[in-house]
């Protein structure tokens, strides 16, 4: 197998650790994470001033040279399968995706194939230049199953790198369109009394929580207030249904990226999503709230009605600043046809 040697030198203060040194010194244009460094480390490809060193702790100076064999991606052990998709952006580097409700993201036990990936992986072919020493698509967020909407997925190891840290960093710009039971208004009494909801001017509600895996059913997510990590999600009414209103189409946005997330929060502030198995339940409306086609739309709807609509990043790359939009799917759009009328 090919591989490429790079080259470089260990700069002033460098950090206690090797690893951190590696990453923090490595050049950028090589897009090596630290996890990736942290593997070729254990693999034998890094030698400090001839040496080949494998403990991440190990230690550096100043002036110390540094070489890495970095070898030439592997090729996926994921099946390529030609599955249609709905391309908003590519280029060199990355590409955005407008997923339909019903696609996994990534191939796991129970769904091993028919994933976004296998198709990403037929779709992309040799335009893969390796994430993590494998020809595979970088994947750094995700969206359930059965929520629609707009994704990004890394080409290479340099924008894999670049979106993760953007990620992680909160400052990716993602908002949803979400169906929900109620109507979230700040003039509402019950919610001034829900624990971590309060409201923002322009009556924006503001959930922040932690959330951690719920202690009985480890495939779902709880809100704690103890442990768990971190949460924060807004959201604003867009439209609300019935007289008088029972239903809303809300704008919601992420501060945090979490697991489930914007289905937890809000079926913790009482205004789980239409539709939703898990979180959502499913809620008997008053009678004549809506039309008798209304209910039973409301009731037949078969999944989570959540659309990702937004997505903003700065591009990994070229550093321009990149904004989707992704119009509301059929399914969801059908339903607020017959909720207006």
């Amino acid at each position: 197998m090919s591989s490429t040697q790079l080259s470089f030198r260990i700069a002033a203060d460098p950090p206690a650790r090797l690893d951190k040194a590696l990453t923090r010194d490595a050049p950028e244009a090589a897009s090596l994470s630290r996890t990736r460094l942290g593997r070729l480390l254990s693999d034998g490809a890094v030698t400090v001033n001839g040496t080949t060193v494998q403990d991440p702790k190990g230690k550096v100076a100043e002036g110390d040279l540094i070489e890495i064999t970095v070898p030439q991606a592997n090729e996926s052990h994921i099946v390529a399968q030609d599955i249609p998709l709905s391309v908003i952006f590519e280029d060199d580097d990355l590409i955005v995706i407008d997923k339909p409700a019903g696609m996994v993201v990534h191939p796991a036990p129970g769904t091993p194939d028919g994933t976004l990936v296998n198709a990403l992986l037929a779709h992309c072919g040799e335009t893969l230049s390796g994430v993590g020493g494998e020809k595979r698509p970088g994947i750094v967020h995700r969206i359930d199953k059965d929520t629609s909407g707009l994704l990004v997925v890394a080409k290479t190891d340099r924008a894999h790198h670049g979106l993760a840290a953007q990620f992680e960093k909160h400052t990716v710009e993602r908002h949803y369109r979400a169906l929900v039971h109620g109507v979230p208004d700040a003039g509402d009494p019950r919610l001034r009394g829900v624990k971590g909801v309060s409201f923002e001017s322009g009556n924006i509600m503001r959930i922040t929580t932690q959330l951690a895996r719920h202690k009985t059913d480890r495939q779902k997510q709880a809100v704690v207030f103890q442990g768990g990590r971190h949460a924060v999600t807004r959201a604003r009414i867009v439209e609300s249904y019935g007289r008088p209103p029972a239903v809303a189409l809300v704008e919601c946005w992420l501060e945090t990226g979490r697991t489930h997330q914007i289905r937890v929060h809000m079926a913790h502030a009482g205004h789980g999503l239409i539709g939703d198995p898990v979180y959502g339940g499913r809620r008997k409306l008053p009678a004549r709230v809506v039309s008798e086609a209304a209910a039973e739309a409301l009731r037949a709807f078969p999944r989570q009605a959540l659309h990702a609509a937004t997505l903003g990043f700065t591009h990994p790359v070229s550093g321009e600043n990149l904004r989707f939009e992704s119009p509301m799917p059929a399914d969801m759009a059908d339903l607020i046809t017959v909720l207006r009328a």
